[in-house]
Parts: C-alpha cells; sequence; structure tokens
C-alpha cells in the first residue's frame, strides 16, 4: 500500500527550497556582484570547501550557546517560580527585569571583555543574558494563570503552598515553559555570536567577522547558512520535546 504524500509536513522543505531558488534567481537576473550578495550555491560551495575551520568553529559556538542556555534554564526557573508565586517578589522585580532586558546585549560584551578577557566566558555570559527573560516570563506566567478558585480548594483540602506550587503549578506552567525554550535558544545563538564577533578569537562569529575583513560574502553567508541550521535543530528538538510532554495541553491542535 502506498504511503500518501504529506504535504504538511513538506511545507517547510519545499518553502525552504523555494526562498534559495528565488535568491539564487534574484541575484543571477540582476547579476549582483558575490562581494555585495553571494547566491546560495556559492555559499554551499564555499562552505565545503572551508567545512573542517566551519565545523570547528561551529562546535565551538554550539558549546557556548548551550551554556549559556542551561544556565538561563536553570535560572529563568527559579526566578520565574519565585516572580510568579509572590505578588510581592513580581512588583519587585518586574520592573528590574524590562529595564535590564531592555538594555543592548552587546553593549555589555566590552564590559564582559574587561572583567573576563576576551575568549568563551563573554560569549557564554552574552548567551545567558539575552535568554533568560522569556524563560521567566513564561514560567511565571503559567504559575500565575493557577485560578484564585482552584487554590481555595486545594487549601481546603489540606494541601500547602508548596503542594500546590510542584504538583499543580509547574504541571500547568509546562506550556508555558517549553514555548520559552524554543524562543531562548534561539536568542542564545544570537548572544553568542555576537559576543564572538566583538571578543573572541573562535566561533562562527569571529569566522564571519574574519571572512567579511577579507571581503570573502560566500563564506559569511555560509556562517549564516550554519548557525540558522543549529538554531532550527535546536528549535525542533525542543518543539519535539515539548509535543510528547505536553500532550494533555494540545489534545484539541493534534491533526487527525
Amino acid at each position: 500500500m502506498k504511503k500518501k504524500f504529506n504535504f504538511t509536513k513538506a511545507t517547510p522543505w519545499l518553502s525552504a527550497i523555494g526562498l534559495f531558488v528565488l535568491w539564487e534567481l534574484i541575484v543571477r537576473i540582476f547579476n549582483i556582484p558575490p562581494y555585495v550578495l553571494p547566491t546560495p550555491s556559492e555559499s554551499i560551495i564555499v562552505g565545503w570547501q572551508f567545512h573542517e575551520a566551519i565545523w570547528m568553529h561551529a562546535v565551538h559556538t554550539l558549546y557556548t550557546t548551550l551554556a549559556g542556555f542551561a544556565i538561563a534554564v536553570v535560572f529563568g526557573v527559579v526566578l520565574g517560580a519565585l516572580v510568579g508565586s509572590s505578588r510581592a517578589i513580581y512588583d519587585a522585580a518586574n520592573p528590574l527585569l524590562v529595564g535590564f532586558n531592555s538594555v543592548p546585549k552587546v553593549a555589555l560584551v566590552p564590559v564582559l571583555v574587561m572583567w573576563f578577557g576576551i575568549g568563551t566566558v563573554p560569549a557564554i555570559i552574552t548567551a545567558f543574558l539575552i535568554s533568560f527573560f522569556p524563560i521567566v516570563v513564561n514560567v511565571a506566567t503559567g504559575l500565575a494563570t493557577l485560578e484564585p478558585e482552584l487554590r481555595d480548594v486545594l487549601r481546603s483540602l489540606g494541601a500547602t503552598r508548596r503542594d500546590i506550587l510542584v504538583k499543580v503549578g509547574f504541571p500547568r506552567a509546562m506550556p508555558y515553559f517549553f514555548a520559552s525554550l524554543k524562543v531562548a535558544i534561539t536568542l542564545a545563538f544570537v548572544g553568542s555570536v555576537i559576543s564572538e564577533t566583538v571578543a573572541s578569537n573562535v566561533g562562527v562569529g569571529y569566522l564571519m567577522l574574519s571572512a567579511s575583513s577579507k571581503f570573502n560574502m560566500p563564506l559569511v553567508f555560509a556562517g549564516l547558512l550554519v548557525i540558522a541550521v543549529m538554531g532550527i535543530a535546536m528549535y525542533e528538538i525542543f518543539n519535539v520535546i515539548e509535543r510528547r510532554s505536553t500532550k494533555w495541553a494540545n489534545r484539541g491542535n493534534q491533526n487527525t
């Protein structure tokens, strides 16, 4: 029996192929020079030519991104739990969090370099600083959506504040938590690459900066494509984990 073609699952691949074809046609039709905008085929070819160097830099970028992201998850969950479970803590922390998140993180990189020197540490910290905020907000929102009536019922049955938070609040906040992870991991890549372009001698950001100084735009775009692929891969990993961990919250959205 032949399998029926699933157009929905093929849509992301078709859209990506369509984007690359359109990009290729625009560059060739308008005869745009490679040092301004290379074709995707040129970027892929150059990426393969420098695949060993790209692999080394990509592994380092992935390491710094995941390290900063892991710290952001721990910090974000703890702070989000405190903010979401206490009105007093929310009132005290909310203006500080909003103000800190409004500061461009690239402006903090020179400060981090002064404190920790050029290298891996500023990249990890930048990835953490730029990615923890959505986790805090979503976890706090998930906990705050617990109905007061449900709290009253649970307390009347003898549940303590800790029981309500651990056994009811956190499970209810899981869809919010996983949604924040998908946003935070992409932001973590932004943070690590920003730091690598400013204060590092290794990583995809450093590779792109070095290539741009030599007007090697195909290599720059090859680095951008590598970052995009890593970001999509990590996003999809958390998307799969979310679907399997929170099926109860997505029953009405599942395809038949």
